[in-house]
C-alpha cells in the first residue's frame, strides 16, 4: 500500500517549517564537486567540428553614428478618432423594487428608452418581488435570483436588446459597530443592466399579402417597417391588427402563420418573416339556420346588422352570434362561414353564415318575497314561455300579492320584431294599489313598439310609441276613513318617447350626456266630463370624468300637464316627486301639494335636480365607490313649473361594481323636511340613480 502524503510530512515540518528546513539542510561538504570544465565531445559528434566563435567586447569609447531623421511625406494621411475605441460603460442609477431587490440601469434615458416600462414589467413578473415583506435565507434568494436573471435576459430580448449584459450580486449588509447582526437589515439582490445597442427590424416578409386587392390598406395596418426599433411585443400587436384588418375587409378565410424572427448580430438587425395568405375577398350572401322551425333563417337575417351583398366583416359575424345568444332561447350557438362562390377578378366571392345552435329550456317559473317600508310585504310570482309563438314570441303570466298592491296580468312580447332590438309588447292587467297618495282599482290594456338600447348595442337614438286604454276607479287615500265617493276615470293615451344617448355605458356612464323626451296626449272622461291634456317631461343628464376614479354626474327633469284642471286628471296620472329615483331623503310621492287630510295630492308640473360625485376607492380592487349627493325637487298645482317650495335632500351612498352593473345603496336625509317626512330614507337598487 503506497504511503499517503500526510504520512511523508513530519509533524515538525508542519509545526515550524523554517526551523525544519534549516535543520535538515545538507552540509556543504556533502555536496558534489562543481564541474570544472565541459567534457570533450566524441569525434563523431555533430558539434565536434564547429568552429570557435569569439566576439570581442566593445571598447568603452564606442561611438555609433547618428541616424539621419526621415523627411515627412506630404501624401501620408493619419486616421483621427472622434470617439474612443472603447466607449466607457454607462453610468448606472439604482431603483429599489422592494426590500430584497434592486435594479440598476443606465442613468441617461437615451441609453435605455423603455426603462420605465421595462422595470414595471419586471417588477410584476419577478419571483424575488413576491418575497416582499417576508424573510428569506440566502439559498432561497439565490435560487430566485437565477430565475430573475433569466427573466431579465428574456425581457431585454423582447425589447430588442440582444447584446445586453446582466450581472447579479447578492450582498448581506454588515452590522455597524456595536450592533447585533440581527439589526443589519435584509440581504439584497442587485442586478446591473448594460443594455447595449438596440436592434432594429431588417427585412420584412409578409408572404402572399401582396396578392390582396387592397394591399396598401392592409400593409398600413401592419405598422412595422425596416429600421424601426425591434420589439417582440410590437410583432404580436401588429399581427393582431393585421388579422383584424383582414377580417374587417372581406377576407373571411385569411390565414397568418406564426412569425419567425432571425437575428443578425453583425448587422444589429432582425429579419421578420410572417407568411400571410389572404385566400380571397368575400361578401355576405345570407344566413342559414340549423333549426328553421325554432329560429328561422329569415328571422336570423333580420337581426343581423348586414345585408346580402355587403363586404364580409368578422365583427358582424361575431355580433350575430352574440345576438342569437342574447335571445335567451339557445344554450349554445356557433357560426361558420361557408363559400358558395369564389372571387372572380375584382368581384368578391360570396359566403353564407351557417348558424348552429342548441335549444335552451324555454319555460321559467319565478317567485320573490320581500318587504319595504314604503310598500309593506310583497309576494310576486310569474310563469313564462319564451318561444310560445316562434320566433321569439313569449307569453308571461304574473301576479302580485302585497299589503299595498295586488295585481294579475298577462303579457305578450315579440323580440326583434321588424328588426334588431325592436320589441312589440301587449300587456293586460287588473290591479289595486293603495299608496299614500291614492287608492286605485285599475284595468288596463297597453301596447308598445320600441327600439331599445341593449348591453350589446347601446344606441345613440332609441324611441318608442304605443297606446294605453285604462279604466280606473280612484280616490284619495283618505277615502278609507271618510264617505268621500270614489271616481271612475276612462283614459285613452298615445304615449311616445325618444332618447339621445352619447354616454359610454348603459348602466354606469362616466362621460357624455342623455336627453330624453316623453309626450303622451290623453283623453280622460269622468263624471260626464271629457278632458284633453298632454303629459310631457324632459330629462337631461350629464356625466364628466374629473380625474381617475372620480365622475361628476348631474340631472335635471322638468314635467308639465297642460290642458286640464287637476281635479279632472286621475290621481294616478298626476305628477309626484320623492323616492330613490327622484329626490332621495324623502318618501315615495311625498313631495308636492297635499289635500285637507295632509296626504300627497299630486300636481301638474314638476322640477327635479340632482348632483352627485362617484368616487372610486381602492377597496375590493376598486369595485367599491363612495357617492355623496344632493337632490332637490318640487311639484306645483299649476302647469307652469315653479320653485316656490323646493325640497332638498342630501346624503351618501356606496356602489359595488359587478359584471352586470353597480349595486346601489343610498342613505338620504331631508334638509328642509315637511311635518310628515321621516328623518332619513334608505334606497337599494341595481344601477346608478340616473
Amino acid at each position: 500500500m503506497s504511503p499517503r502524503l500526510e504520512d511523508l510530512i513530519p509533524d515538525s515540518a508542519v509545526a515550524n517549517p523554517q526551523e525544519w528546513a534549516v535543520e535538515t539542510a545538507p552540509d556543504a561538504a556533502d555536496l558534489p564537486e562543481p564541474v570544472a570544465e565541459l567534457p570533450e565531445l566524441a569525434a563523431d559528434s555533430p558539434l565536434a567540428d564547429m568552429p570557435l566563435i569569439t566576439v570581442p567586447w566593445p571598447e568603452d569609447d564606442l561611438d555609433l553614428p547618428q541616424l539621419a531623421p526621415l523627411e515627412p511625406e506630404d501624401d501620408i494621411e493619419f486616421a483621427t478618432f472622434d470617439e474612443p475605441l472603447l466607449a466607457p460603460p454607462p453610468v448606472l442609477v439604482e431603483r429599489r423594487i422592494d426590500d430584497n431587490l434592486v435594479i440598476a440601469y443606465p442613468e441617461r434615458a437615451e441609453d435605455f428608452p423603455p426603462r420605465d416600462d421595462f422595470v414595471e414589467r419586471f417588477a410584476a413578473l419577478s419571483t424575488l418581488e413576491e418575497l416582499e415583506g417576508e424573510e428569506a435565507n440566502v439559498a432561497q434568494l439565490t435560487a430566485r435570483a437565477r430565475r430573475d436573471e433569466e427573466l431579465l435576459g428574456t425581457l431585454l430580448r423582447i425589447y430588442g436588446y440582444y447584446d445586453a449584459q446582466v450581472s447579479r450580486t447578492i450582498a448581506a449588509p454588515q452590522p455597524a459597530a456595536g450592533t447585533a447582526s440581527a439589526d443589519a437589515g435584509r440581504t439584497t439582490v442587485r442586478f446591473d443592466i448594460i443594455p447595449g445597442p438596440r436592434y432594429r427590424f431588417g427585412e420584412i416578409d409578409l408572404g402572399n399579402l401582396t396578392a390582396a386587392p387592397d394591399y396598401d390598406e392592409l400593409r398600413g395596418a401592419f405598422d412595422i417597417a425596416s429600421g424601426m426599433d425591434l420589439s417582440s411585443d410590437r410583432i404580436v400587436e401588429e399581427q393582431v391588427d393585421l388579422d383584424i384588418a383582414l377580417g374587417e375587409s372581406g377576407y373571411a378565410f385569411a390565414e397568418i402563420d406564426a412569425p419567425e424572427l432571425v437575428v443578425d448580430h453583425a448587422r444589429l438587425e432582425g429579419d421578420l418573416t410572417m407568411v400571410v395568405r389572404p385566400n380571397g375577398k368575400y361578401a355576405f350572401g345570407g344566413v342559414v339556420s340549423s333549426d328553421p322551425e325554432f329560429l328561422g333563417s329569415e328571422h336570423l337575417a333580420g337581426i343581423a346588422r348586414f345585408e346580402a351583398g355587403d363586404i364580409y366583416q368578422r365583427s358582424l359575424e361575431l355580433d350575430l352570434r352574440r345576438a342569437v345568444t342574447a335571445t335567451g332561447l339557445v344554450s349554445t350557438a356557433s357560426i361558420t362561414p361557408r363559400r358558395i362562390a369564389e372571387p372572380q377578378g375584382d368581384e368578391p366571392g360570396v359566403v353564407v353564415l351557417d348558424v348552429n345552435f342548441t335549444r335552451a329550456p324555454l319555460r321559467t317559473v319565478a317567485g320573490a318575497i320581500g318587504y319595504g317600508s314604503e310598500e309593506g310585504i310583497r309576494l310576486q310570482a310569474s310563469w313564462e314561455h319564451r318561444n310560445l309563438f316562434p320566433p321569439e314570441g313569449s307569453l308571461r303570466v304574473r301576479g302580485i300579492l302585497g299589503t299595498q298592491e295586488q295585481l294579475a296580468g298577462i303579457t305578450f312580447r315579440k323580440n326583434n320584431f321588424g328588426g334588431r332590438d325592436k320589441v312589440l309588447t301587449l300587456d293586460a292587467y287588473a290591479s289595486t294599489l293603495d299608496s299614500d297618495a291614492y287608492d286605485a282599482r285599475t284595468v288596463a290594456l297597453i301596447g308598445t313598439y320600441e327600439r331599445l338600447s341593449t348591453l350589446l348595442f347601446q344606441k345613440p337614438l332609441s324611441w318608442g310609441g304605443g297606446f294605453e286604454l285604462i279604466a280606473t276607479d280612484e280616490a284619495p287615500a283618505s277615502v278609507r276613513e271618510s264617505q268621500t265617493p270614489r271616481e271612475t276615470y276612462f283614459v285613452a293615451a298615445l304615449p311616445g318617447q325618444a332618447l339621445i344617448d352619447t354616454t359610454d355605458d348603459l348602466l354606469d356612464p362616466t362621460t357624455g350626456y342623455r336627453l330624453g323626451l316623453r309626450l303622451s296626449p290623453e283623453i280622460s272622461r269622468n263624471r260626464g266630463t271629457q278632458s284633453f291634456y298632454l303629459r310631457s317631461q324632459i330629462d337631461a343628464s350629464y356625466y364628466r370624468r374629473m380625474s381617475e376614479g372620480v365622475v361628476l354626474a348631474g340631472r335635471v327633469a322638468v314635467a308639465s300637464i297642460p290642458g286640464a284642471n287637476l281635479i279632472d286628471i286621475a290621481p294616478s296620472r298626476r305628477l309626484y316627486a320623492g323616492g330613490g329615483s327622484s329626490v332621495r331623503g324623502y318618501g315615495f310621492q311625498q313631495i308636492g301639494p297635499r289635500n285637507a287630510f295632509g296626504e300627497p295630492n299630486g300636481g301638474r308640473s314638476l322640477v327635479e335636480l340632482a348632483l352627485e360625485a362617484r368616487i372610486q376607492t381602492g377597496i375590493f380592487d376598486g369595485a367599491l365607490s363612495v357617492v355623496p349627493f344632493v337632490d332637490a325637487g318640487t311639484v306645483s298645482v299649476g302647469a307652469a313649473p315653479t320653485l316656490d317650495v323646493l325640497r332638498v335632500g342630501a346624503g351618501v351612498g356606496i356602489r359595488y361594481q359587478t359584471g352586470f352593473g353597480p349595486i346601489r345603496v343610498d342613505l338620504g336625509v331631508p334638509i328642509n323636511p315637511g311635518p310628515d317626512d321621516n328623518p332619513f330614507a334608505v334606497y337599494v337598487s341595481l344601477g346608478q340613480a340616473f
